[in-house]
């Protein structure tokens, strides 16, 4: 079995988020690669005790939460490395078909971020019909939109935030990370 490693991730000072508050997300971060190895190895034993079945089975469904908490802050602390960097002209092309600028895309990507409630927002590209969606998903592991290909992820969790922010302010949050986002990585990601 091939166990996950903790991804290092080379983060600038991003202002506006404080070093304890990163610092806490990271270890959050680090918390779910743990227990993703955590279940895997528990449903090998299980499996060569020959343990009951219904106990494997709800380990299972555990993993989804596990592994989808460890690869949506992969995807969130990659895109927040380097600073800001321009999106490719690509990237910006197929945004501005549905958003119709760039800017405008932002600013929906920020009204998606006042849905009331703890998530993610989630840009995803859907290649079968060339075109890119906005949501919000409010567990991880639920509510992905099938067959797309995740291209940038906001935590908007209470915990990526609480530390330097109220829910309230929600809002100022989604514009530190805006204004720190690395463009370039979730362009690339296209």
């Amino acid at each position: 079995m091939k166990l996950y490693t903790e991804k290092q991730f080379t983060l600038p000072t991003i202002e506006g988020l404080s070093e304890k508050q990163i610092d806490v997300h990271l270890k959050l971060y680090a918390g779910y690669v743990k227990h993703t190895n955590l279940i895997q190895e528990q449903i090998a034993s299980l499996k060569e005790a020959k343990t009951s079945q219904y106990v494997i089975d709800e380990l299972r469904r555990r993993f989804a939460f596990e592994f989808d908490g460890m690869r949506m802050h992969e995807y969130y602390f990659e895109q927040l490395e380097g600073g800001e960097k321009e999106a490719a002209d690509s990237f910006k092309e197929i945004v501005s078909e549905k958003y119709g600028s760039f800017d405008n895309f932002l600013t929906h990507i920020k009204e998606v971020g006042g849905t009331r409630g703890i998530g993610w927002i989630v840009v995803s590209h859907d290649s079968k019909e060339n075109q890119i969606h906005t949501t919000f998903v409010a567990d991880h592991e639920i509510g992905q939109l099938a067959g797309t290909k995740i291209l940038c992820a906001i935590d908007v969790w209470e915990h990526a935030f609480m530390v330097d922010y109220v829910p309230a302010e929600k809002g100022a949050y989604l514009d530190v990370i805006l204004k720190n986002m690395n463009w370039e990585v979730v362009s690339k990601r296209l």
